[in-house]
């Protein structure tokens, strides 16, 4: 019987140890030639040649980015609508012009001249003139949304929509697969149920296929006739109306663009539906001549887990570097990584003014947590951190010098720089500018300092440093 088993023991080490040697070989070219950051290929490495056989399947299940690998698989290639004759210079002041050329590099797409752009707070200034373009669209509507809700201002637009839709209007709405509901999708439904060309967005009824977390469209975008937009922050629901007083309410801005950008934003919701549902949007119904309709240089800047990986992020990494004199930002969520961290306490050592807004309250408790624990070395070298109090705001705005504007829908976090497909646009208009560090400048309330962290108790010091470790999936 002893026999017995060690014969079985030696034939099973005969299989295993080879085994285990092609894994942990297999596991470190993979690692060596993918694994972008060194910490993390020496971890994978060293778990690999412990244990071969389980550290091989973790990193097959868990190591392996299959976010950015399906998603260039499933994206299209780029809509070939990019816009026009680009802007010899944005600005007269040309110490932005290397952040000009950046970008243009960063996005593949020129800087286009002739634009305008205005302000909306909140949905009860921004619902009523994107209702009124839905209304008077006579050739083509797209509309993108993470949230759309069939409440009482969803409602709204599906009203409008489907009266587009019925008088002849090329109406294609695309709704995220979570953001507008995963199992229900109420206003999906309502749409379609209306004979309104409708998709979501990364769908699937089965839980098991469906991408829960990750490759979300978090996109806000609506084209009329291929010459007005809108874009910003602001999803359909009437937690975004201050008006009616909801219970848990939002505040936001939008903004809506006219001029040769335009193309670049329908381009952006082109691609976006064509992959959703294989129908390529083309024609002047979508992408008519544009005449300037002011004086603003502009490009849209869109990111997302596949070929677009960080461009937004590095849009921001390049204005950081580039600023002189200010920095301002307004973000729902503070969470970014070390580089974009170190850039912005290396602004604030040569002596640029760095403010960062806030909310005082956010509406996902773990993320206050981990940026709780985030902050410590941005406050030691002279950033300031302002809580805007509630209700909760969800603006998405970065200005740099007075001048630079980034406006759109992503968030200083990593989810929105590296998950989320994004889309923000950059404006160089100083009056614009203006508008909006006013309002950054209304929002602050107390400042976040390192007296008030360090005031913090132990068990809430290790719970904030515990959720900071979570900063990849919040």
């Amino acid at each position: 019987m002893n026999d017995f088993f060690h014969l079985l023991l030696r034939d099973r080490t005969e299989v295993t140890v080879p085994l285990g040697l092609v894994l942990a070989v297999l596991v470190t070219i993979h690692v060596l030639l993918r694994q972008r950051e060194v910490a993390s290929a020496v971890g994978w490495i060293a778990f690999a040649w412990f244990a071969p056989i389980t550290g091989a399947l973790t990193y097959v299940l868990f190591g392996i980015n299959r976010v950015r690998q399906r998603a260039r698989l499933m994206r299209p290639p780029s809509h070939p609508h990019a816009g026009r004759t680009a802007w010899p210079s944005p600005t007269d002041d040309d110490h932005l012009d290397p952040l000009e050329r950046g970008i243009g590099r960063i996005t593949a797409r020129p800087i286009l001249g002739g634009n305008a752009v205005a302000t909306y707070h909140d949905g009860d200034e921004a619902y009523p003139p994107m209702l009124a373009a839905i209304e008077g669209a006579r050739h083509s509507v797209g509309l993108s949304s993470y949230i759309f809700r069939n409440d009482h201002a969803g409602g709204a637009f599906i009203e409008a929509l489907a009266a587009a839709h019925a008088r002849g209007v090329a109406v294609r709405v695309l709704i995220d697969g979570i953001g507008g509901g995963w199992l229900l999708s109420p206003a999906y439904r309502r749409l379609r149920s209306r004979g309104v060309p409708a998709a979501r967005f990364l769908h699937s009824p089965l839980p098991w296929r469906m991408p829960f977390l990750n490759l979300r469209s978090h996109r806000k975008i609506l084209v009329v006739d291929g010459a007005v937009g809108f874009t910003g922050g602001i999803n359909i629901a009437d937690e975004n109306v201050q008006a009616t007083h909801p219970k848990t309410p939002v505040r936001d801005t939008h903004f809506r663009a006219a001029g040769p950008v335009i193309a670049q934003l329908t381009a952006a919701f082109a691609q976006d539906w064509a992959f959703a549902t294989g129908e390529d949007l083309a024609g002047a119904a979508w992408f008519p001549e544009l005449a300037d309709a002011g004086s603003a240089p502009a490009r849209v800047v869109d990111s997302g887990p596949d070929a677009d990986i960080e461009k937004v992020e590095f849009a921001v990494l390049q204005a950081v570097a580039c600023a002189q004199q200010s920095i301002e930002v307004m973000t729902a969520y503070f969470l970014p990584d070390t580089r974009l961290l170190t850039a912005l306490s290396l602004a604030a050592m040569r002596g640029v003014s760095v403010d960062i807004v806030v909310p005082q309250v956010g509406n996902h408790r773990m993320v206050d947590w981990a940026m709780h624990a985030n902050i410590g070395p941005l406050l030691a070298d002279g950033v300031r951190i302002w809580q805007c109090p509630p209700p909760f705001r969800h603006s998405k705005i970065m200005l740099v010098d007075g001048e630079w504007c980034l406006i759109g829908s992503c968030n200083w976090d990593i989810r929105s720089f590296r998950l989320n497909f994004e889309l923000c646009m950059e404006i160089y208009d100083r009056s614009l500018a203006t508008t909006l560090g006013a309002l950054m400048r209304d929002c602050r309330g107390a400042a976040l300092t390192q007296a008030m962290l360090d005031a913090r108790s132990l068990p809430t010091r290790l719970r904030d440093a515990g959720a900071r470790l979570m900063m990849p999936y919040l």
